[in-house]
Order: structure tokens, then sequence, then C-alpha cells
């Protein structure tokens, strides 16, 4: 609109007679103002609205030479023209609008009685790089959006394979827990067995109820285990592994290739069977990290026992990334598992190198 007023005040103050209009004001002044006019509507039609202003330029041109070229302000409403031609999404009409802008530019230029040879050129050339910088930009806003939509889909994907990591660990734990507690029912059921043979007729009847309760209990919670399988799982007839089993754990995984080393520090006391399965399973998947994905040469084990919690340390010399499957899966998992104990638990680069994971797990001594 700006563009229009002013285009109409250059005509109707023109003082050059020789470069302005030839037509009468009352013809030029509102045909020169309506040049900018079609860009109005460039949000409605991206490509009628800009196609629109150069096909008027060029019909204009053969009423008269100068209505065009001499306001400025129609020479910008052409280079923003250009512009959006060039940046449409669709590339089909972004190239027809090229055509519109290339003819329409040599028309203006061909109608100007005060041409000279080089316009022919100069002036074609001026909008159809006003139409490649449209056409640059729409590339690059492609590029930022498909990197923007890449990141967001990366993001989900991560965001839903660590809620399975998150939800297959704590599967995991419930069927380790549950064996457990199966285990340690198992040893009730038998040791209230032997004392109802002992017992007299009246207590006995009471520990006979105490049994069979204990053994129901029993049941549901084996039904409840097979069920808590998945297909894959095959059925764990071995003992859940501890801390007795680390030195095993950690000749493993020197065969592997990394030499490793464990450190005690501190009063070692018994652990619950649940704590000590979760020292064991920190420490396998923190050394499985380490000899995955940090490319290390060295690795260190470290326990601290202290009167209210236990410290797991896992250290290597590496200097790749010691992030489980690539993901953070396996330090997920840890995550998890030292959250339902009330554990802290960190990991990360180490200050004079490597990479480190920490995990704390509250213990009474």
């Amino acid at each position: 609109m700006i563009a229009a007023v002013e285009s109409a005040l250059e005509v109707a103050l023109k003082t050059d007679g020789s470069t302005a209009p030839r037509t009468t004001l009352w013809l030029a002044v509102p045909a020169v103002a309506l040049i900018p006019l079609p860009l109005l509507a460039r949000r409605r039609f991206p490509f009628a609205a800009p196609a629109a202003l150069w096909l008027l330029a060029a019909a204009l041109s053969f009423v008269d030479g100068r209505l065009v070229t001499f306001s400025v302000s129609s020479f910008a409403a052409g280079l923003a023209a250009a512009l959006l031609l060039g940046n449409l999404p669709n590339e089909t009409q972004a190239r027809v609008g090229l055509a519109i802008v290339a003819a329409a530019a040599v028309s203006v230029v061909y109608n100007d009685p005060d041409n000279t040879g080089g316009e022919f050129i100069f002036t074609p050339l001026v909008f159809v790089i006003a139409w490649l910088a449209g056409f640059a930009m729409h590339e690059r806003a492609e590029e930022a959006e498909a990197a923007e939509v890449r990141a967001t889909r990366a993001e989900f994907e991560r965001d839903a394979a660590a809620r399975i990591a998150v939800a297959e660990e704590r599967a995991r734990i419930a069927r380790e827990l549950h064996d457990i507690v199966a285990h340690a029912m198992s040893v009730m059921v038998l040791q209230v067995g032997v004392l109802r043979r002992k017992a007299d007729a009246e207590d006995r009847e009471v520990l006979e109820g105490v049994e069979q309760t204990g053994r129901g209990a029993l049941a549901e919670m084996r039904r409840l285990l097979g069920a808590m399988r998945s297909d894959g799982d095959d059925l764990e007839l071995a003992p859940h592994p501890g801390m007795d089993r680390l030195d095993p754990l950690l000749d493993e995984i020197r065969r592997s290739g990394l030499p490793v080393e464990l450190h005690i520090e501190g009063e070692p006391f018994p652990l619950s069977q649940a704590v000590d399965l979760s020292v064991y399973r920190i420490v396998q998947e923190g050394l499985t990290n380490t000899l995955k994905h940090a490319h290390a040469s060295q690795a260190d084990v470290t326990i601290r026992y202290r009167p209210s919690d236990l410290e797991i340390e896992v250290r290597d010399d590496g200097t790749g990334s010691a992030t489980g499957d690539g993901l953070g899966h396996g330090l997920v998992g840890i995550r998890e598992r030292v959250k339902i104990y009330g554990g802290e638990m960190s990991a990360g680069r180490a200050n004079g190198g490597g990479f480190v994971l920490s995990a704390r797990l509250p213990v009474a001594a």
C-alpha cells in the first residue's frame, strides 16, 4: 500500500518531462499505483499475486513505456514479487514464475523508449537474481524443516526406547524379586512343615493351616512368575548371582580383552539377597558398557562398604562413549534398578579422563 501511494505521488509530482510517462495524469497515476497492489493478496494467493504484478507491469508497458520504469517503488515491488515467486514451495509454480519474471522484464525494457542495449541483459538479470535468492531461501527453509523433523523423530524414538528399556528392567527386577520371595516362602513352608510334625495335636492344627496358606501363596507366586516371563525368556534354574560371582565375571571380562581389577574398601558385611544381586547387575552392566563402547585399556571396580550404604564404582580410561547400546539404555536400566532401592546413580566423564559409573545403595550393616 505504501509503495502504491509513493508511486502515485511520484508520477503526480513529476518534474522531468523527458523521462515522465507520456499519458495523462488521470490515467498514469492510478495505473502506476495499481502495480504493487497485487502483493497485498500474497498470503492468500502466493503464486497468483506476484505473478499478476509482473503481468500487469508488462501490460502497462505496452500502454506507456515509461509508466513502469519511471517509479522506483515499481522496481522494488518487482524485486519483491520475483523473490516471492522463487520462494514458492511448489517447484513447478516457482519455475513458471521465473519464466513470467524474465519475459515481463524483457517486455518492460523493450517498451521503454529510453532503454539501452545493455538493459536487455542487466535488468532481467537483476530480477532473476532476486528469484534465485527466493529459491535459495526456500531450499534452506526446507532443509531446516527436514532437520527439525528428523530431530523430533529421533527424540521421540529415544524417549520410546528409553521407556521400553525402563519397562524391561522393571520386569526383570520384578522377576528377580519374585524369585527371591518365592525361595524365602519355600524355606518358610518347609520349616513350618517340620514344626508341624513335632508339635502336639492342638498346635499341629494351627501350623497345618499356616503351611497350607503358605503353599497356596507359593503356588500363586509361581503362577505369577510364569506369566511375567516372556516367550523368549528361559527358565532360570541356577541361583541368582551375587557378589560371590564377581570374580568369575571379572575373569570373563579379562578373557574378552579388557584388564580389570576389583577393589574392596571398608569392612564387608552380609547383604540382603536383593541388594547382593543388584550389586552384581550394576557391575556387570558397567563393565559390559566399557568393553563395548569405551575403547578402554583398563577398568577398575571398587566396592565401598559404609555403615549406612554401599557404593559401587566402575571406572575406565577409555575415550569413547560408555552409554550402553548407544542410546543410554544400559544406564537407564541401572538407574531404574538403583531408584527402586532408594539409591543414587551418576555417570559421566571423569576429571582425569575416562568414564565413571557410580551407584549408591542404602543398606543396613
